[in-house]
């Protein structure tokens, strides 16, 4: 990130999670239990009133999932597949603030300036399906936009509010990570996790056919994903890859017709557990294609384009975890060259916790 890109409001972010790892760091007592699960490679200092398996069962499974950020094609998310106890929920609610070349459903535009602020309410549960570990999850963004760009040599400005396209996901590790119960879950410890998703968009959000820039995108869209995770220590390695296929939109500002080719991308974390309960990962991510075409006639905006990140998160308590996470454009053939930081508070319950 460059240093000062960011507004004020955002930086209120990143100083509020800094003074909530402080906060939490300083409540580890010297006399705390402290305890360690491989199948997270993750520590959690604990009062003694718990049980040590359970509490290490609970932090190993809940700590690793990640969900709760503004939902698009090039988004970055590690321990996308990981394992959990069967009947676990998660509660998230985030924050994200994004300035820089975003692209939106709209006819072709040039020297944007846009700025979005996001807010994130998700729910998740953990399955068993066919005796594998599975997850289905919903995010249900809210997004504030201001800005301009320019059309056709004129530039225009936009603000606006409302909801973004919700999206609806459901994941199944295929291999690596069978669907344990809490007890089960205890000696189990995680080596190598292949799983596939399939996520939908829909078009139910914020959106007038009378202006250039919307919020939201009047069609549907569908991703579907292969994730590879494997463990080695306190270590994880991870890869995705992804296509994402879009509907057509038959009613774009004042009745144009747009149609959009796959987009496809590419992800890879390297993520680290600290003794702590901390982990923290390097992310990167490439997409490329997402051309269009309006009433025929095809547009110069194929995307080639790469992203990098970074993920911290840590948790409260056995019910609570927060995280902190940005990413920036490296390279953009076309759009989507734009900073990110954003931070999600997450809640655990059920599966006997």
């Amino acid at each position: 990130m460059r240093e000062g890109h960011f507004t004020d409001a955002s930086q209120d972010v990143v100083r509020l999670v800094t003074g909530l790892i402080a906060r939490s760091q300083r409540g580890c007592s010297d006399n705390a239990l402290v305890i360690r699960s491989r199948s997270s490679a993750m520590n959690l200092h604990v009062r003694p009133l718990l049980s040590a398996k359970r509490v290490a069962t609970l932090l190993a499974a809940c700590a690793a999932m990640a969900v709760g950020r503004p939902a698009a094609a090039q988004d970055i998310e590690p321990r996308a597949y990981s394992n959990a106890p069967i009947g676990v929920n998660f509660l998230i609610a985030g924050y994200a603030y994004t300035r820089g070349g975003l692209v939106f459903e709209s006819l072709p535009i040039t020297n944007a300036h846009l700025h979005t602020s996001n807010a994130v309410i998700a729910y998740a549960r953990v399955l068993d399906l066919w005796g594998n570990s599975a997850k289905f999850d919903t995010i249900v963004p809210y997004t504030w936009l201001s800005g301009s760009a320019e059309y056709q040599g004129q530039t225009i400005p936009r603000q606006v509010n409302g909801f973004a396209n919700p999206s609806f996901r459901l994941s199944v590790n295929l291999y690596g990570a069978p669907a344990l119960t809490l007890d089960e879950f205890k000696g189990w410890e995680q080596d190598l996790i292949i799983g596939v998703s399939l996520r939908v968009w829909a078009p139910w959000s914020q959106y007038d056919d009378q202006k250039l820039v919307n919020i939201g995108t009047n069609r549907w869209a569908f991703k579907p994903e292969l994730g590879i995770s494997k463990a080695i220590g306190p270590w994880t390695l991870e890869f995705q890859a992804a296509a994402t296929f879009y509907t057509d939109n038959d009613d774009l500002f004042r009745g144009n017709k747009l149609s959009t080719d796959p987009l496809y991308s590419l992800q890879g974390h390297i993520i680290y557990g600290f003794h702590s309960g901390i982990w923290a990962s390097v992310d990167a991510t490439y997409f490329a294609g997402g051309r269009t075409t309006v009433n025929g006639v095809l547009n110069n905006d194929l995307q080639q384009n790469w992203r990098i990140g970074a993920t911290l998160a840590f948790p409260l308590d056995i019910h609570d975890s927060v995280k902190l996470y940005a990413s920036s454009g490296v390279s953009a053939r076309t759009g989507n060259n734009y900073d990110l930081v954003g931070i999600a508070w997450q809640h655990r319950w059920g599966g006997g916790l």
